[in-house]
């Protein structure tokens, strides 16, 4: 028993903690009594449908010896982890029998993972009931769920799938990852323990592939939905995969086990349902069986290819007949926002490639979607850029002639000129030249218009923003730093005279006059003298504040950030689908404590966060007042940062607390001395001196 004991802890050190280890050390030290009908079998000779592999490995194993570190050892200890005994109910380890198969949580649904547990022999959520006829393990707490393999769930290269338990289907077909075979003389549970038929069906639906193109003409038990025709008289059965791509589509209602039947995608009479839960491929031509399926694949694989070929070819035919007709138009783009700065040149024939081209060049964070011109124009179609240029030409043309002077009635061959283009500009406005092209339009006038290129401000959906605003705001911010150097330039000047006057007033020193009063409070005040300032000195110090209130103003209006960036940034953050919200965290301790004794609070406002606080650190009264670490008080919620370090009282003034522990000590003074000299002791009176007394009767 010592040495089993021993192996054993050998061979489960990296599965189990300590206190398991130490259990089998105490079990070690002392010998069990053990029935004939308790110990197990050891008998590998009974004949039993394994690979020949795997018997060899079996019949090579020997018995283990202590203190071995054999590659054999090594792998004997692999293969027992991988073996369990079913036995009384239980899959217990072979490597570690106190751990066995089950469930930890308490809340039993399909799909909870099974997991080595301790052995206990009152829990039912670890106990197994072995039905042969379904080659099926039911869970004793709940027979509805077995044990099964999750097919969900992605395989993990260490310790393959996991096992779940799943509610049971009592189907014949497409549950083959519900089956398992128990070989009680390896100890070893073998997984899809069906048939061919079965695991095919299996694959198929979790695959979601139709299983009308696995298995071909045959009505077969499986999982699956059916629907009333238009009739209402035939029941059109459909497989799972097919069930969930028409679920949107029809009423389905889940069959019952025990009706064998093929999928109507499969069926060649019903042609809307050809293609089931493909896009394409049609259920009925898609053999996708054991033996066929390599053929499909590479079949659709060269019909795929050769579809490529082809769409390439006519690609390549389209775009190089569209150049030979299509003009291009040159474009000097611009981020919207940036005014004339940054502008890049670019060459585009459709205007999907010009808002490629831009979001490319200008580095835009997301795809450029609006384009504008000078004026604010937006503009969908390069038709429309060119007939806005073409505008723009004939009033600047139009605004030279009346500057200039209009020309001479009598020159018949200018106003037969202006006729044209009065025509043509009619024309082009009237819609007449086709959106596509602009085949309509007089080439030589064209060529003129577009000989260069044609300014546009390209943004990803921000509203326009005029390109003189950012010159505005630049020449502005330039106004406001020219006048906050003049302002400390003044500043400084004036705290210079400052200094020079005080210090002028200072090296005199001139006496005091010492003038009496009637105020028993003050009955002698202190006038003139080096101590007081000068007339001059206030007059400078009012201009002094004046100016630094100047100052401030020029620099608050600096922080607003009122450039046309800022202003698009702002619009963008007002309509976000997301606000950052408004809560902070802060450290907060009690008044007259330390701040490494506190924790953490939270709130949005002023009130909320001292109702945090009060619960947070467990106050006898509730949180009136906040302070800063330095004592200063809190009064808005402006004035809180971020994770700050604030101190929380009830209403009382702030205190540190070296001065908590001397108020503590005047108090237990007080009490001692009331204590050892009685109530008398502390019963003091104080009074005010005779020299101060005659002074004040002489005042009177």
């Amino acid at each position: 028993m010592q040495t089993d004991a021993s192996t054993r802890a050998d061979a489960s050190r990296e599965i189990l903690d300590s206190h398991a280890r130490a259990h089998l050390r105490m079990e070690a030290c002392h010998t069990l009594l053990r029935y004939a009908w308790q110990n197990t079998s050891q008998d590998f000779d009974k004949d039993v449908s394994l690979p020949k592999k795997m018997k060899e490995l079996f019949e090579n194993v020997e018995p283990q010896k202590k203190h071995s570190h054999s590659p054999k050892q090594a792998k004997l200890q692999k293969v027992s982890r991988q073996q369990f005994e079913y036995r009384d109910g239980q899959i217990i380890s072979h490597a570690a029998p106190q751990l066995v198969l089950g469930l930890q949580s308490s809340d039993l649904h399909s799909g909870t993972e099974v997991v080595l547990v301790e052995k206990k022999s009152d829990d039912n959520h670890q106990r197994w009931i072995y039905k042969e006829d379904s080659r099926t393990f039911h869970l004793a707490s709940n027979p509805d769920l077995v044990l099964a393999v999750s097919m969900t769930k992605a395989r993990n290269e260490a310790c393959g799938y996991p096992v779940i338990v799943q509610k049971y289907k009592p189907y014949n077909n497409g549950t083959a990852h519900q089956k398992w075979q128990y070989l009680e003389n390896l100890k070893t549970f073998m997984a899809f323990y069906s048939t061919t038929l079965d695991k095919e069906i299996t694959l198929a639906n979790f695959a979601g592939i139709c299983t009308s193109s696995v298995i071909k003409g045959e009505n077969i038990d499986q999982p699956g939905y059916y629907y009333l025709s238009a009739g209402g008289k035939r029941k059109m059965m459909l497989c799972l995969a097919c069930g969930r791509c028409m679920r949107a589509e029809k009423r389905l209602k889940q069959l019952l086990p025990g009706v064998p039947f093929l999928c109507v995608s499969g069926s060649k009479t019903q042609k809307s349902l050809s293609q089931g839960p493909f896009k394409v491929i049609s259920v009925v031509k898609a053999d996708l069986s054991s033996y066929e399926a390599d053929k499909t694949l590479s079949y659709y694989e060269e019909l795929l290819l050769s579809l490529r070929t082809k769409t390439c070819m006519q690609a390549v035919c389209h775009s190089g007949i569209a150049a030979t007709h299509q003009k291009a138009v040159k474009i000097i783009a611009y981020k919207n926002g940036d005014g004339y700065r940054n502008g890049k040149l670019i060459v585009a024939g459709t205007f999907p490639m010009l808002l490629t081209e831009c979001t490319g060049q200008l580095g835009l964070s997301r795809a450029a979607s609006k384009v504008y011109t000078r004026d604010g124009t937006t503009i969908f179609t390069l038709r429309d850029l060119v007939l806005w240029a073409l505008n723009e030409s004939f009033m600047q043309r139009d605004s030279e002639e009346q500057r200039t002077g209009s020309t001479p009635v009598g020159t018949e061959e200018m106003t037969a000129k202006k006729n044209s283009i009065m025509k043509l500009r009619t024309k082009l406005f009237s819609g007449s030249v086709k959106s596509d092209n602009l085949d309509g339009i007089d080439k030589s006038l064209l060529t003129l218009i577009l000989r260069n290129p044609i300014a546009v401000w390209v943004s990803c959906g921000e509203p326009f923003i005029p390109p003189n605003a950012l010159q505005k705001a630049e020449k502005l911010e330039k106004q406001n730093w020219l006048k906050k150097d003049k302002i400390l330039a003044d500043l400084g000047t004036m705290k210079h005279k400052m200094r020079q006057l005080k210090g002028r007033r200072v090296t005199t020193c001139q006496p005091a006059t010492m003038v009496p009063t009637k105020s028993p409070v003050q009955p002698v005040v202190v006038e003139g003298g080096w101590t007081e300032q000068t007339q001059e000195e206030i007059k400078l110090m009012e201009l002094i504040r004046h100016t630094e209130a100047q100052l401030s103003e020029v620099q608050e209006l600096q922080s607003k950030q009122n450039s046309p960036v800022a202003i698009k940034h702002k619009a963008v953050q007002q309509s976000s689908l997301y606000q950052q919200p408004n809560t902070k965290r802060v450290w907060a301790y009690l008044n007259g404590g330390r701040p490494e004794d506190g924790t953490y609070a939270w709130g949005r406002t002023v009130t909320e966060l001292l109702d945090n606080c009060s619960s947070r650190l467990k106050m006898a009264h509730p949180a009136r007042t906040l302070y800063t670490r330095d004592g200063e008080l809190i009064q808005s919620w402006d004035d809180i940062e971020r994770d700050m370090v604030i101190c929380v009282s009830m209403g009382h003034d702030f205190i540190t607390q070296k001065e908590l522990k001397q108020v503590v000590e005047v108090r237990a003074n007080y009490a001692r001395i009331r204590r050892q000299l009685g109530p008398q002791a502390t019963d003091l009176v104080v009074l005010p001196s005779t020299e101060l007394l005659s002074l004040v009767h002489l005042h009177n």
